[in-house]
């Protein structure tokens, strides 16, 4: 998105937000007693690592827009607050999915049910221990997010802004994910608009869209600007979710963070799966999607029936579409060059990422 030396000092300077803010959280942890401190040092291995993303865009978006007036450390602490809320809503996920590894390791429902397990709970009791576990990490670090933007150092009239906007993200997110579990559940089937509508409230709003919003917030941008990159972010994050689901349906472990093909085996409804039930061989490829369960032949039998249908087809020609509207959108937009440019990049980088 920007040269390196960009990424570097961005990098450095939410990390330190992030590891000071979990490194306050660990030592209150220990001060109070031991679960409290395996909860807060379990939010911390969970923080540990990725690509840190958001904070990213939050940082591009603050410096597109000028910067002034907001020092370099209430800027950090806000995008650390994203890396974090994204943490708390992976842990979540992840509870919600049943999934017990990310990135080809345990992830925090693992590791709680590992433990369970070494000191003689059944399987079952395991699980819901490690799950019960997983909630409680993921709504400390809902609270940690939270907590880093409300204390940023930051005028009163910004400070409203961006809590207006994370009260926005937390809901709307949350609504999405329900909307996501619904249709794995019940029996009738959702429409491909339902299904998009659901994928861009759930993941597009606070991974693309909030971000450069709150960036641009930071830098005291007006309301014109900041609705313009919502709309254009909202586009942009719709299509990096529908690469998502590509990525979830053929990307590898280490494109995926987990197992190949984890949304077919958990039979999740996205994009590619509505855009199949339209085709004529929707019967064929729901009885391929039926075998996905089983292991890594029914995964493939899956793969090779959604291909054959032309599903991933119209999902690329679908996320093209999304991208050429986000184009559309921003080039209109009341912002300036270097965040237009700054939108051209990351469109780049979603292309480039997708399957």
């Amino acid at each position: 998105m920007t040269p390196d030396d960009g990424r570097t000092a961005v990098h450095d300077a939410v990390d330190t937000a992030v590891d000071r803010a979990l490194g306050r959280l660990v030592a209150q942890g220990r001060a109070r007693d031991a679960r409290s401190a395996v909860l807060a040092e379990a939010a911390r291995d969970a923080a540990s690592g990725g690509k840190r993303f958001r904070p990213r865009l939050v940082a591009e978006s603050h410096r597109a827009f000028g910067g002034s007036g907001t020092a370099d450390a209430a800027v950090a602490d806000v995008a650390a607050g994203f890396e974090l809320l994204h943490t708390a809503f992976v842990v979540h996920d992840d509870v919600i999915d049943g999934d017990t590894e990310r990135r080809g390791r345990p992830n925090t429902s693992g590791l709680f049910r590992a433990g369970a397990r070494a000191e003689g709970a059944t399987p079952a009791r395991a699980a819901r221990y490690g799950d019960a576990a997983s909630i409680l990490v993921g709504d400390v670090l809902l609270y940690e997010a939270v907590r880093l933007i409300a204390a940023a150092d930051l005028p009163a009239g910004p400070r409203r802004r961006l809590l207006d906007l994370l009260d926005d993200v937390i809901l709307l997110s949350a609504a999405g994910e329900l909307a996501d579990v619904e249709y794995a559940t019940l029996p009738a089937p959702p429409a491909p608009e339902a299904v998009l509508a659901a994928a861009r409230d759930k993941t597009a709003v606070y991974s693309i869209s909030a971000p450069l919003q709150a960036g641009a917030i930071l830098a005291g941008a007006p309301d014109d600007a900041v609705d313009a990159l919502g709309a254009a972010g909202r586009a942009l994050g719709l299509a990096f979710q529908l690469a998502d689901d590509l990525i979830g349906a053929f990307g590898t472990a280490g494109q995926a963070g987990r197992a190949p093909g984890a949304d077919l085996r958990e039979g999740k409804h996205t994009a590619l799966v509505a855009m199949a039930r339209q085709s004529g061989s929707w019967p064929e490829v729901e009885a391929a999607l039926a075998l996905a369960p089983d292991g890594p032949a029914g995964v493939r039998a899956a793969r090779e029936a959604l291909e054959a249908c032309g599903a991933r087809k119209r999902v690329h020609a679908l996320i093209e579409e999304t991208l050429d509207a986000a184009r559309e959108r921003w080039s209109r937009a009341p912002v300036p060059e270097a965040s237009k440019r700054m939108l051209g990049n990351l469109t780049d980088v979603i292309e480039e990422r997708t399957p």
